[in-house]
This record gives C-alpha cells, sequence and structure tokens, in this order.
C-alpha cells in the first residue's frame, strides 16, 4: 500500500532547500518514493494506495533531538533554581530512585511527549538504556541510545565504570535493530579517567558505533582540565585521540578559537542545547563561529530536569533569539538556518545524514505534519519564519516515523497516553518523599 500525502507545503530540506507549495510526498513501506507537486504521477504506477489530506498544513522532516536523558522527566520541576543541582540534587537522586522500572516508565513518557511534539529520532544518555531501547521499540520512535559510563557506583552498576560491560552486551543485543542504535556515553571529562574514555572509544570504533559526551559545558570542568594538563577540554580530549565524526560534543559552550578548529578537524557533531544552557546559566556557545567553520551542528533539549520539555520547536525560537541577543546582530541565524538544524544538520551530528533529515526520494519515511488552522500560525508569509517563531508542540497534527503513522490529529497512536500518564504520575510521591531530604 502506498500512502500519499496531499494538499501540503513540503519544505524538503533539500540541499537547495526547496519549497513544494501545493506538495505531493509518497511513501512506500519505510521509504520516500516521490515528492513532487503532481499527483498523476505520484499514483502512475500503483493501483493500491491511501490518499493523506494534509489540509493546507506544513509537512517538515522529522525532526531530531541530538541529547538528551530522557527518562529524567520523572524528576522534571524538582529544584529548578537549585545551585549546583547536578552535584547536589540530581546525583543523589538517582542513586536512590532509578532503576530499571522508573527508567522505563520515564523513557515511555518522554518519547510520547517527543512524538506528539514531532521529533522523530532522539540521542539519548542513560542509564538501564536497554529499558529505552524497549520503549523506543514500542513507541516506534527512532533511537540512537547511549549508556552512561562515570567513575562512581551507578544506578545499573555496582561498580566504578560499570557502564563498560553493561554497554558492551547493550551493543551486542541491539546491532541489527533497525530503529535503534547504540553505543557508549562517558558522562564527562570530570567523571572519567583517561584509560575509561580511551577504553569507550576503542570500544566505539570496533563496533562503529557514536559516543557521545558531555564537552565544555561547566566552569568546574574547565578549570579542572587548565589545573590537571594546562589544556582546555577540548584539548586534552584531542590529546588522548579520541575526537573523530562518531563523537557527538554536547553542550560545548567553554571553547575557544583553537577548539573549534579541532573540532572541525576531527569532524565532530554538536548538539546545541541552548534551553538548557540558559536556564543552567552556562554560557552562551559560541555559534556563528561554528557555523563560520563549517561544523555539524544539532539541537538538543539536555534532559527534561535541565531543559523542561524535550521537543525541539519550543528549542528553535531559544536559539534564534538568545544569539540575536548575545551578538546583538538581528540578522544572525535565519530561519532557515534553524530548522536545518533541526532537521538535516541534526542527521549530520548522527551520521545519519544519507538516511534521515530531508524529505527526498530514498530515504527513511520520518515526516512531520504542522496544521495550519490554529490562532497562531496565520498568516503565512515565510514558511520558515511560521515554524520557527508562530509554532508551538500544538500544532504537530500527525507524525510518520520509518513510515508508520504515530500521532494523527494530535494522538498518539502507538501507545496509551493515558496509561504512559497515569504511570508516570505514580512513581511522583515516592520521588517527592526522597527529594525532601535532600
Amino acid at each position: 500500500m502506498v500512502n500519499i500525502i496531499i494538499n501540503v507545503a513540503v519544505i524538503t530540506m533539500n540541499k537547495n532547500k526547496d519549497i513544494i507549495e501545493e506538495g505531493v510526498v509518497s511513501i512506500l513501506d519505510n521509504k520516500i518514493i516521490y515528492v513532487g507537486d503532481s499527483l498523476e504521477e505520484a499514483i502512475s504506477n500503483y493501483k493500491d494506495f491511501e490518499i493523506i489530506d494534509g489540509k493546507n498544513g506544513i509537512l517538515i522532516p522529522g525532526m531530531i533531538n541530538c541529547h538528551t536523558h530522557i527518562s529524567m522527566v520523572a524528576f522534571r520541576s524538582l529544584a529548578d533554581d537549585c545551585k549546583d543541582r547536578l552535584k547536589r540534587y540530581l546525583f543523589p537522586l538517582e542513586k536512590i530512585l532509578v532503576d530499571e522500572k522508573l527508567t522505563y516508565i520515564g523513557a515511555k513518557y518522554g518519547i510520547a511527549e517527543m512524538l506528539l511534539g514531532g521529533v522523530t529520532t532522539f540521542c539519548d544518555m542513560y542509564y538501564f538504556e536497554d529499558e529505552v531501547a524497549k520503549a523506543s521499540k514500542e513507541l516506534n520512535i527512532r533511537g540512537i541510545l547511549l549508556e552512561t559510563v562515570v567513575d562512581f557506583i551507578s544506578p545499573d552498576s555496582y561498580k566504578e565504570f560499570g557502564g563498560i560491560d553493561y554497554g558492551k552486551k547493550f551493543i551486542k543485543k541491539w546491532e541489527n535493530d533497525g530503529l535503534i542504535k547504540v553505543g557508549l556515553a562517558p558522562h564527562a571529562p570530570y567523571t572519567n579517567t583517561s584509560e575509561s574514555l580511551k577504553e569507550c572509544f576503542v570500544i566505539s570504533k570496533e563496533n562503529n558505533t557514536l559516543m557521545s559526551m558531555h564537552v565544555a559545558e561547566m566552569d568546574y570542568e574547565f578549570d579542572e582540565c587548565i589545573k590537571k594538563y594546562n589544556m582546555t577540554p577540548v584539548e586534552y580530549l584531542n590529546s588522548l585521540g579520541i575526537l573523530d565524526n562518531n563523537f557527538i560534543s554536547a553542550h560545548t559552550v567553554l571553547v575557544n578559537d583553537k577548539d573549534i578548529s579541532i573540532l572541525k578537524e576531527k569532524n565532530v557533531g554538536i548538539s546545541h542545547n541552548i534551553g538548557a544552557n540558559a536556564k543552567g546559566a552556562k554560557g552562551v556557545m559560541p555559534i556563528l563561529k561554528m557555523i563560520d567553520k563549517g561544523l555539524n551542528i544539532g539541537l538538543g533539549t539536555d534532559g527534561p530536569m535541565s531543559g523542561n520539555t524535550l521537543d525541539i520547536i519550543t528549542q528553535m525560537p531559544q536559539v534564534a533569539k538568545i544569539h540575536k541577543l548575545f551578538n546583538n546582530d538581528r540578522g544572525v541565524l535565519p530561519c532557515d538556518k534553524i530548522l536545518e538544524m533541526a532537521t538535516i544538520g541534526g542527521a549530520r551530528v548522527l551520521n545519519m545524514e544519507n538516511e534521515i533529515g530531508s524529505i527526498e526520494v530514498g530515504k527513511k519515511a520520518d515526516l512531520v505534519l504542522l496544521e495550519t488552522d490554529s490562532v497562531n500560525m496565520q498568516p503565512i508569509y515565510d514558511y520558515y519564519s511560521t515554524i520557527v517563531y508562530s509554532a508551538n508542540p500544538g500544532n504537530v497534527s500527525m507524525v510518520i516515523v520509518d513510515g508508520k503513522v504515530v500521532v494523527k490529529d494530535k494522538k498518539l497512536l502507538s501507545g496509551d497516553f493515558n496509561e504512559i500518564r497515569k504511570d508516570l504520575i505514580n512513581l511522583k510521591e515516592d520521588i517527592l518523599k526522597m527529594a525532601k531530604t535532600l
């Protein structure tokens, strides 16, 4: 059966950034087989097809969340104004409460939130990532799932750096899955040793998997690298030989020109997490210099305890506005560039630009339909501006992942959202009781 979407403005995000105002897109199995403006041409070779009326909506590629910790949604709205929340609040809370059940329930809720907000691919860094994988398969989302490695006893390990052993088994278990890709995520320079970082890199190389890490995010991380190695965090990681095109550098705020040159030379992917960085008062990533150097940059939400949201639509206007303000220049980062980072840019960061990130024949059918009937969506003079500055997650009316409709008429089809929400809320009492002791 061929599904044919009509009556949409297709924002392709292809190399030329073509826009097809009276667009038609055809899907067979999990692939896009036609992109154009002719229904007659789209159906010419097929007798068995179904028409999906886009109702004058805007069809964009599925959005990509390049860095998050989705199961943290269980802790959302706790200690939002607490200083040094990571070490004083989050690490202790995780040590006591995070287990397979919480991770799975949090993952299902977080995935539901992402799908309802138009995210079709996400890169996660957390514990018990096998539970996140199971939740991802159940709700049919594309997941890049990376097991956390830290230098202390973690929720899913009884020894330091136990995530490495967990990760090895995890990689083998999911190595041939169509939706799920897995790997390792050493948490940060300050929670790993040079030896553990090198070991993670070797495992990633041997298995051709991605590796992600919090880099140049914290002032104490920067100061420690200078004190111990007389190098910036980026210089330090480069000296270990672990930076390459399979490395995703999350945050990357405290970097200088030399660091940016290193990141470009090694073709490192960058996840820009503007909302969480702004809320945490971490600083502003020098994105204009990175763009000038030609770095691959995608957008991330960070964990929902840090940034409070998991969709990318809410990140886009923050990226635009904060950088305009920071650079005192209204003209920087035009809207098409913002949407690029949210889609094909994120695909480049994940080394998946040949599979997802744009609406082109031969790519996976990961698509998002934004309705334009709501009060905030009219009039439309510029599609990119409307998407970046006017739209919100509530405008997502349909989501297709790998050829399957998972959201229709703003309702989740791949899972029972009422049950998913009920399970999450049932965790609240125990979490609140423990939180009050910290």
